[in-house]
């Protein structure tokens, strides 16, 4: 694996105007980001450098731009405002511990190959989360939009939310609402000359320089210029176990978030990225980050698509666009000290509804009920609750309600089947075989890959097994056995084998067959009796009832049941005493 992927300098020109373009777009997103932390404006800026930078250039979406996200943003709120609220003194430091944690994580996931499974999550899941995330950052930020300090928590800032539209700021309401109508009213091929953000930012700004100075609105202030000071990894034990869950919680939704969009990335540039490096550049992204105390990221989907549209293709855009943001940060610490809260506010109100998945809430009622409820489930939990909670709990349910659909279906392909009517699948033959049988054979037919889903439905046919003189399990169409299924046709296996019936298995080869073997389900059967099909299982079986027929006493036969009886021509005990005797290996083990 090369140490850098498709870093070259063939599409320069391209990648130079992709780079700073999608740093222009950043540059508001990184302060704005920075001032909903609650850690300060300079906070986004080191965290747009570096996982922009180092996501960029250890990545494996060549196109993809990292950096602060609004997911990643409310949780590193929530840890901000809980390890401060802790330990005061030592919170911070704390809390940038956290993001080192959450880059080491994802380092692992890449390292363990689970780019491929991270992703692998019931859509009502996601878009209930990637919801719910939207609504926190828009009631996170009314308050700000009117002239007020936020609230670090969801329910506090609602609580206030009265008495901030009873005496609000005019003059931050008013900046506010005008960068509202710039971001959403500006029209698209003029934010492609100059994004609306920046026109914003750089608008409303100006008119609050007009204000008087006792207008009262709340600026982000200097920004410290100049290399950021390293920030040392810090540890209280008794934060430990939040530290690491917090951690977690990061690295899985950075993981999410960076590899949806390089999905969205693969399908714009019609190339296809490496979850694994990817995972791998994200981690080491936010593992410096935290190092330099800057906010978490993951890969922007917004900036990805100005990247591309602008003409960037390798990661050389990524890290131009690192590269630009850094140069801002040496020299323009006075330029941005004035730029109103309100400002910043509305622009990440305009991040918030973006987020917000408004195609899917329209339809959810009539996809499914169920997914309506799981998706608003979540959506309410991540907002009221804890996003593990939401996360956990919507996954959990979702997976449920597939296992039994799946299990439903499984069942369906469990036939148990005596009489030629009953399965019209069968050939001529084949019937044909089974009414010469009279109902003496139970033809046992699993279909299709056979989980645990499955076992109630196969453990189902233990009851009626013993009213059979031979059992014969068709696996011929199951191109997988899961544990448990093996183990409930080892316990069908095992009430046959008990009841001195005659067995068969048709038709299992590959993992099947290896499955079987390491369960020692072949030991109750001689080898004679595993055969390829179903067919040949049934000629052998027929035949052999023929046989034992023919050798009955005609006064034995009249007398007695045929059914009652088991199979006394070939059991367990004498092949295996037969083979011994022979020198002969009747069971493949």
């Amino acid at each position: 694996m090369q140490l850098v992927n498709a870093l070259n300098f063939k599409n320069l020109r391209g990648d130079l105007f992709g780079g700073l373009t999608a740093a222009i777009v950043a540059l508001p997103l990184a302060l704005a980001f920075g001032v909903s932390s609650g850690a300060g404006p300079i906070t986004g800026l080191y965290g747009a450098i570096s996982v922009g930078f180092f996501a960029a250039l250890f990545g494996g979406t060549p196109s993809q731009i990292s950096g602060p996200t609004g997911p990643m943003t409310v949780v590193m709120t929530t840890v901000f405002t809980a390890l401060i609220d802790q330990n005061p003194e030592n919170g911070l430091a704390m809390a940038f511990t956290v993001v080192m944690l959450g880059g080491i994580f994802q380092i692992l996931f890449g390292v363990l190959r689970l780019g491929q499974y991270i992703t692998l999550m019931p859509y009502t899941v996601i878009s209930g989360f990637m919801s719910g995330i939207g609504v926190i950052i828009i009631i996170l930020q009314l308050g700000p939009l009117l002239g007020h300090d936020g609230g670090g928590k969801v329910v506090n800032a609602l609580q206030s939310l009265p008495d901030f539209i009873a005496d609000p700021n005019l003059a931050a309401a008013g900046l506010g609402i005008l960068t509202l109508v710039i971001v959403f009213g500006m029209p698209r091929h003029l934010n492609r000359v100059i994004p609306a953000p920046l026109l914003a930012l750089v608008v409303c700004t100006l008119l609050s320089l007009l204000l008087p100075e006792n207008s009262g609105l709340i600026k982000i202030g200097d920004i410290p210029t100049g290399w950021p000071k390293p920030q040392l990894p810090t540890f209280q034990l008794a934060q430990i176990k939040d530290m690491l869950g917090y951690g977690v919680m990061l690295a899985m939704l950075g993981s999410i978030d960076s590899l949806l969009t390089s999905l969205v990335a693969d399908n714009i540039t019609r190339t296809e990225h490496n979850s694994d490096r990817e995972l791998i550049g994200q981690g080491l992204g936010n593992l410096i980050s935290g190092l330099v105390g800057g906010l978490p990221g993951a890969g922007a989907t917004m900036r990805t698509v100005v990247n591309v549209n602008a003409g960037g293709k390798t990661p050389l855009s990524g890290i131009v666009h690192a590269l630009v943001l850094l140069v801002i940060l040496l020299g323009a610490g006075k330029l941005t000290a004035n730029i109103p809260n309100a400002v910043l506010a509305g622009i990440l109100i305009k991040v918030g509804i973006d987020i917000i998945d408004w195609s899917f809430l329209k339809r959810a009622h009539r996809v499914s009920r169920r997914g309506w409820a799981i998706m608003y489930g979540v959506l309410f939990l991540t907002v009221f609750v804890d996003l593990i909670t939401a996360v956990a709990a919507g996954a959990f349910i979702a997976n449920l309600f597939t296992i039994k659909r799946l299990s439903d279906l499984q069942a369906k392909k469990v036939k148990a089947i005596s009489l030629p009517d009953e399965d019209m699948s069968l050939s001529q033959t084949e019937k044909k075989l089974l009414a010469e049988a009279e109902g003496r054979i139970l033809l046992f037919s699993l279909g299709g890959p056979m989980s645990f889903g499955a076992a109630k439905a196969i453990s189902q046919q233990l009851t009626i097994v013993g009213n059979y003189d031979v059992l014969i399990l068709d696996l011929d169409d199951v191109p997988l056995l899961g544990v448990t299924a093996s183990l409930a046709i080892e316990n069908i296996v095992k009430e046959a084998a008990g009841k001195r019936r005659e067995i068969f298995i048709a038709g299992a080869s590959g993992p099947v067959k290896a499955r079987l073997r390491r369960l020692d389900i072949f030991d109750y059967l001689p080898a004679s009796n595993r055969v390829p099909d179903r067919l040949q299982a049934l000629q052998q079986a027929t035949a052999m009832l023929k046989r034992q027929h023919a050798n009955m006493p005609q006064a034995a036969a009249s007398d007695v049941d045929l059914n009652s009886h088991s199979i006394e021509a070939k059991n367990i005990d004498q092949a295996r005493d037969s083979a011994e005797t022979s020198g002969g290996e009747p069971y493949d083990t």
